[in-house]
């Protein structure tokens, strides 16, 4: 029986590539452990980019966008830093989801609980999991506030 053969960096890189969008930290981490040749893979990694086929600001709108209905851009932030994303980068894209953070804030509770907290208990449990979920205190305030205002 024959053996399949061993795929090339490149290949495996356009593969990756082709599932979805990718960080040059997190190919350049998948793609280093098939190969010991640092310098083949950072030429591939600069002629990916300088096609147009791999980019850290591409990674990081879709990502934000994926995740801004389930998470505040606290976590968002995180997540894109994890990956190796570039602090300029998410500014960028950070800026653009604080404009809707309190409607986020406010839509992910409403899914959650869907009614005021009686007792303060349960208010201080709400504000955790809304910071758990990456929102900055200021917007949970205004989110709790808001719902206090409304009764």
């Amino acid at each position: 029986m024959r053996q399949p053969a061993e795929k090339s960096l490149r290949a495996r890189a356009l593969d990756a590539l082709a599932r979805r969008e990718h960080t040059r930290t997190e190919l350049f981490r998948k793609l280093s452990a098939h190969t010991e040749d640092c310098d083949a893979l950072n030429q591939l990694l600069d002629d990916l980019q300088t096609r147009g086929w791999l980019s850290d600001a591409r990674y990081a709108e879709q990502r934000a966008h994926a995740r801004q209905s389930r998470y505040g851009s606290r976590k968002i932030g995180y997540e894109l830093r994890e990956q190796g994303v570039s602090e300029t980068l998410i500014a960028q894209t950070l800026a653009n989801l604080k404009v809707t953070e309190v409607e986020r804030a406010r839509e992910i509770w409403l899914r959650k609980f869907g009614v005021q907290a009686a007792t303060p208990k349960e208010r201080n449990q709400q504000m955790r999991f809304l910071q758990s979920r990456g929102f900055d205190l200021d917007v949970i305030y205004r989110v709790i506030n808001q719902l206090d205002e409304e009764e």
